[in-house]
């Protein structure tokens, strides 16, 4: 789960452990600009300052290259963002994000990268990943000067590359043989098509060792885990189950639902009947619909619990299915469940 601002919008942390989840996403970028890194350090770290015991995982501000390329000025030493605050100037260098994650204290620490925003443009897609390449040696070697793992923070490379087969081998080939505790497949997920993105993984992941984390950061969706599991992925993050949960959409075993439409008014069933979360057992469609159309924040909080359950649900069966040979029947189950819209009006 995503937890930007060292919250994930709408939930307490005891909400989000109570769904399953062992490991949190934080923004450095945007934990730069507020609180400050220097104020998370001084009050005990992230962990202590979120008041989260699990790992957490601090993204390196790589996809702010990406996001917010209008107020960014890149060179070949780093990164000058315009304080989306206050408008004044940040710097990020490689050696600024691995002392700033190192002052965050998070667990797993991302290298910092340059995601180029067209990933069908090869000389743009060339220049960042020649970028990123350099800022890896930089960022390996600050790291560990900071302490490396036995300061307790493990940091991961990512691969770039963009929709390109021979500049993702080239990457990830680069980037394994730095020897790090856990490696990502970043740039996807940009813009570009699902069949680009899911050549991207295939081109890069069997290049990743076997034994270490393979991360694919930013997708989030039921088919594009299916689809990148099969391609040997282990890890995700996405604001899908908690962006869904606030604009009134939920997964669910069923199909998807928008507890807005009117055919939930007066249902007294269960969101899922085959989920267990506290929104499943406690509420029905009919109570959350009303949360829905009255604009009450308490339904974004229980359909944001509710769809990281989901998921978390999702990720425990296709765990039980891999080594029962059960995966690719409960792919199809699953993507054909999350393809249809339950109470949608005809011709939606």
């Amino acid at each position: 789960p995503v937890g930007t601002k060292a919250t994930v919008k709408g939930l307490t942390v005891d909400q989000v452990r109570a769904v399953g989840s062992k490991m949190l996403l934080a923004n450095t970028y945007h934990l730069l600009l507020r609180p400050g890194e220097e104020i998370v350090r001084d009050l005990g770290g992230l962990h202590r300052f979120m008041n989260w015991d699990g790992p957490i995982l601090t993204d390196s501000g790589g996809y702010q290259v990406f996001s917010m390329l209008d107020l960014a000025d890149i060179d070949d030493d780093g990164v000058t963002f315009r304080s989306i605050i206050d408008g004044s100037a940040v710097r990020l260098t490689p050696e600024r994000v691995m002392d700033v994650e190192r002052d965050l204290g998070a667990d797993v620490i991302m290298a910092f990268d340059h995601c180029p925003p067209a990933p069908h443009n090869r000389d743009d897609v060339q220049s960042a990943t020649q970028r990123t390449r350099i800022w890896l040696d930089r960022c390996v070697k600050r790291w560990r000067e900071n302490g490396g793992t036995e300061r307790g923070q493990a940091l991961f490379g990512i691969v770039q590359g963009g929709a390109f087969e021979d500049l993702r081998r080239a990457s990830a080939e680069h980037v394994t043989s730095l020897d790090l505790p856990g490696y990502a497949i970043g740039g996807v997920s940009v813009g570009e098509g699902r069949e680009s993105m899911y050549a991207a993984v295939e081109a890069a992941a069997p290049l990743l060792p076997e034994d270490k984390p393979r991360y694919l950061m930013g997708v989030g969706t039921p088919a594009d885990f299916f689809e990148a599991i099969a391609r040997g992925i282990d890890m995700f993050d996405c604001v899908t189950p908690t962006r869904h949960g606030r604009n009134h959409q939920a997964f669910t075993s069923q199909g998807r639902v928008n507890l807005r439409n009117q055919i939930w008014t007066r249902d007294p069933e269960p969101l899922d009947p085959e989920c267990d979360c506290p929104t499943c057992t406690g509420y029905s469609r009919a109570y959350l619909r009303h949360l829905s159309t009255t604009h009450e924040m308490l339904a974004g909080i229980l359909l944001s619990q509710h769809n990281l359950r989901y998921f978390h649900r999702l990720m425990e069966q296709i765990r039980a299915a891999i080594p029962t040979g059960q995966f690719q029947s409960l792919r199809e189950k699953v993507v054909a469940a999350t393809s249809r819209k339950l109470g949608a009006p005809q011709g939606t």
